[in-house]
């Protein structure tokens, strides 16, 4: 079967436990099983480029704390993690069986100087990464997409990673509800 019928018929309930870490068992809930993977990746940053354009503009530089993120650092980071979860899905695909290490996504972050940048070009540069990241997941046939690898000391499957691609980010607009506005 074609990817893009796959794709077209693929939901999050389908993912398998053993398809993705335990701890994002806190975080697939968040997606909407209307949606297959590829209409969770459209509309799910359509939603969120809507939803961070309706936040007033004195909160983007805005920290709930001492310490945490600010609106614009928490963008960044959703692009930094969709390029990490891409890549990954991109070398478990091409059959590479390489152990990928997890990241620092604080030191990410601390070095990606997102608050020197306007709130429009991390909005610019998350939609035109998820046109790639959609490109991407299209290209999958149904033999990659479940493929697994480890990444983080955890087995993950292509597939499940474009779920948590949506799902991060989903996870991500709630704090904004919660704790930023």
């Amino acid at each position: 079967m074609p990817a893009e019928i796959l794709l077209k018929f693929m939901r999050v309930s389908q993912l398998q436990i053993d398809e993705y870490a335990p701890y994002y068992n806190a975080y697939l809930p968040n997606v909407d099983d209307t949606w297959t993977l590829v209409e969770g990746l459209e509309v799910s940053v359509h939603e969120f480029i809507k939803f961070v354009q309706d936040i007033p503009m004195g909160k983007h530089d805005y920290r709930y704390a001492e310490g945490k993120w600010t609106i614009k650092e928490i963008i960044q980071h959703l692009i930094d993690v969709e390029r990490v979860f891409s890549y990954r899905a991109m070398r478990f695909s091409r059959g590479d069986s390489t152990e990928l290490v997890g990241f620092d996504e604080n030191s990410y972050v601390d070095n990606a100087h997102a608050n020197d940048r306007s709130l429009q070009s991390l909005l610019t540069e998350m939609s035109a990464l998820r046109h790639a990241t959609l490109l991407l997941f299209k290209s999958f046939t149904q033999d990659d997409l479940v493929k697994r690898g480890v990444a983080s000391g955890h087995i993950v499957t292509v597939r499940a990673l474009g779920f948590l691609i949506i799902a991060h980010q989903k996870h991500h607009t709630k704090i904004f509800q919660e704790r930023y506005l």
